[in-house]
């Protein structure tokens, strides 16, 4: 029998410790633009500005990456960003202001560098990663009516599924094949590419390395990983390092995020973790019991709830600490807990 919204967020702030009470949730803050009426399908990410502007990918290829204000209301679409940003985030640096992502559905893939306003500044293809670290179209064995084998498109086609990344203090870009071979790949300002490390064998042992991020808690930094179908969090020391489980027994923990003491950790079976530097679980938000509701991305509207999340597959924080989630949805959506 599915809870009331209000009894079940009880029962929620009830199993977790007092620290849960420090995020309230923001019902229906995101308001969008005339004439949208949702945000559109999203297999993405979100990620805020400097000025506290909410920046989302949307499988759209009108508005890729819709802005917002701090408020919620709908400010632009990025001109000309791809519709296939699957993971992104924004860097303020020297010299600038930035989007940094992965194309998941481009052909042959690529890495780019954009403008706040959506001028590409670099472009890196796959090609740039060495053939041994990345995955191959399988063999064909399906005969057709003949009796013929029938090869396979591109079969032995060498390819790789980038899903998230992020850019170290240096201006190091370290990105994830989350969709293939679980390797991330390490590249400098420039776009030069360094070396690869992880996968899918020991002592790794990743299965979806889905997102990461540069985990600036500890110095030197390191490299904290949404190891979504082994249901954990894992450190990697920028060099390859494999460090240790940061946490375990998530439910498929895809997006991850870091800002002063924590690390929130977006699962898509269901909820929002916030961990401290040790690992330890400080709330727990927008937890989800509904099987039917979790997991995928056609739970329809009429039955969304507020505060009680679906599939997270992108988080943030804003300088205030408040919590950002953007869902895997069809109908796209963006949930928003502000820190008391």
């Amino acid at each position: 029998m599915r809870l009331t919204a209000l009894a079940a967020l009880t029962l929620t702030t009830l199993l977790l410790p007092a620290h849960a009470a420090e995020w309230k949730v923001t019902p229906n803050w995101l308001k969008l633009p005339e004439g949208r009426p949702t945000i559109g399908n999203m297999h993405g990410d979100i990620a805020l500005s400097s000025k506290g502007e909410v920046y989302v990918s949307v499988m759209d290829a009108k508005a890729g990456v819709q802005v917002y204000s701090p408020e919620g209301k709908w400010l632009r679409n990025v001109p000309d960003a791809p519709a296939d940003f699957h993971g992104f985030v924004i860097k303020k640096q020297a010299d600038g202001e930035f989007i940094y992502g992965p194309r998941l559905n481009a052909e042959g893939q690529s890495i780019l560098k954009l403008t706040l306003e959506g001028k590409k500044v670099i472009e890196v293809p796959a090609s740039a990663i060495p053939e041994e670290f990345k995955n191959k179209v399988p063999k064909n064995t399906k005969k057709n009516a003949k009796g013929e084998i029938v090869p396979a498109p591109n079969e032995g086609k060498s390819f790789v599924r980038l899903t998230g990344m992020d850019v170290a203090p240096n201006g190091d870009w370290f990105v994830t094949d989350g969709y293939s071979t679980s390797y991330i790949h390490r590249f400098d300002k420039t776009g030069k590419y360094l070396k690869s490390f992880g996968g899918k064998k020991a002592p790794y042992e990743f299965s979806t390395l889905h997102k990461i991020a540069v985990d600036t808690r500890f110095s030197p930094v390191r490299i904290i990983c949404c190891d979504r179908e082994k249901l954990r969090v894992v450190h990697v020391s920028i060099d390859g390092e494999f460090l240790g489980v940061v946490a375990s027994d998530l439910l498929a923990p895809a997006a991850i995020t870091v800002q002063g003491d924590y690390a929130l950790v977006g699962e898509i079976g269901g909820a929002v973790s916030v961990l401290d530097k040790e690992g330890k679980l400080v709330a727990r938000l927008g937890l989800n019991t509904e099987k039917a509701e979790v997991k995928n991305n056609q739970t329809k509207p009429e039955v969304w709830r507020p505060g009680f999340v679906t599939a997270p597959h992108g988080v943030a924080f804003n300088a205030a600490g408040d919590v950002f989630v953007a869902e895997y949805s069809v109908y796209g959506r963006v949930h928003r807990w502000n820190k008391l």
